[in-house]
């Protein structure tokens, strides 16, 4: 009882937090671009928590749900074709990747402004990535790219297929995040 008591006097003197995000609030949009244009849409997160000792960021962990990707820049049959193509094996293979997840390596910064080290794991592949993350009160933002291929997520990509010209897809795609917590 004695440890129990005093590991949690440790806790709250070290003031660590950890705020669950709130999932409806939040919002995930993703923009891919190819060579006559661009696409853009959001993705659903299943869950996801930040760490703080302080008012500082130390930490967090985020699962999205691949499988509620949706295009929100097309309508009717185009965007039927293309929200299909997304959540086929040719992309994020949802049926067998259901979820993406995130976790939060190392964080340096203060006052709001954070220099943040993940692992993002797309279809069982687990990647480093490095963005910019802003705190502020209860909401965090981030801006972050990502190179597809490292994700085995080669399709039309001029890095690996040759003579695609006006149909290539370019490898790095853009998350946008905003966090409510």
């Amino acid at each position: 009882a004695t440890l129990l008591v005093l590991a949690l006097t440790f806790l709250s003197y070290t003031g660590l937090v950890d705020k669950t995000v709130n999932v409806k609030e939040s919002k995930v949009t993703w923009k891919g671009y190819k060579v006559t244009g661009e696409h853009e849409g959001t993705i659903n997160l299943k869950s996801g928590t930040l760490q703080f000792e302080g008012k500082s960021l130390i930490g967090g962990s985020f699962v999205m749900d691949m499988a509620s990707i949706n295009t929100t820049d097309l309508e009717g049959e185009y965007k039927g074709k293309l929200d299909g193509h997304l959540k086929s094996a040719d992309f994020f293979g949802v049926e067998a990747h259901p979820t993406a997840t995130m976790n939060i390596k190392n964080v340096e910064g203060s006052n709001g402004k954070y220099n943040v080290k993940a692992d993002l794991t797309i279809k069982k592949i687990t990647q480093p990535i490095a963005f910019t993350m802003y705190v502020k009160e209860n909401s965090a933002t981030a801006f972050v790219k990502i190179d597809r291929t490292k994700f085995d997520i080669k399709y039309g990509s001029a890095s690996f297929f040759d003579n695609l010209k006006d149909k290539a897809i370019y490898d790095e795609f853009d998350l946008n995040v905003t966090l409510k917590f």
